[in-house]
């Protein structure tokens, strides 16, 4: 099978988050056979939730809508390198794949800061492939910051 990127999907709901004033992170959650299965922004404002991320809300969405705790096989695309929460939730799920846009010196949980991956307690460690849209992904956060310094 040929593949096919789902970044555009996950940069759709990046915007979609920073139009509502949520820092601009989208998620899409992929199955094996390439069907998008869920999708989020983060919502961490409006939900008033600090693990309303977007990977978290995609993965709720997805593990809710299959009827399963783990996503075995499918791929995750974030617009932003995950922290160590989501990390540590991206393992619990068991996502095959992760693809990433922005790198986060700041807040990384996958190739900087606590790299939750190569720890030895981790019980899963998906295929991570980074700088997928990285360019519009890091052009959205520093746009949304630039506004909020204004």
């Amino acid at each position: 099978m040929e593949f096919r990127s789902f970044m555009d999907v996950a940069l759709e709901e990046a915007r979609a988050a920073g139009a509502r004033g949520e820092v601009p992170v989208g998620a899409v959650v992929v199955s094996p056979g390439g069907f998008v299965v869920a999708r989020a922004g983060n919502r961490t404002r409006e939900l008033c939730d600090p693990t309303a991320h977007a990977e978290v809300l995609a993965i709720r969405a997805a593990c809710a809508g299959l009827g399963a705790e783990r996503l075995v096989g499918h791929d995750l695309y974030v617009t932003l390198e995950p922290c160590p929460m989501c990390a540590a939730a991206i393992a619990a799920a068991r996502i095959a794949r992760l693809y990433y846009g922005a790198a986060d010196p700041k807040s990384g949980g996958v190739a900087v800061g606590a790299r939750v991956f190569a720890h030895p307690q981790c019980h899963h460690v998906p295929e991570v492939y980074d700088g997928i849209g990285a360019a519009e992904a890091e052009a959205l956060l520093k746009g949304f910051f630039a506004g909020k310094r204004g």
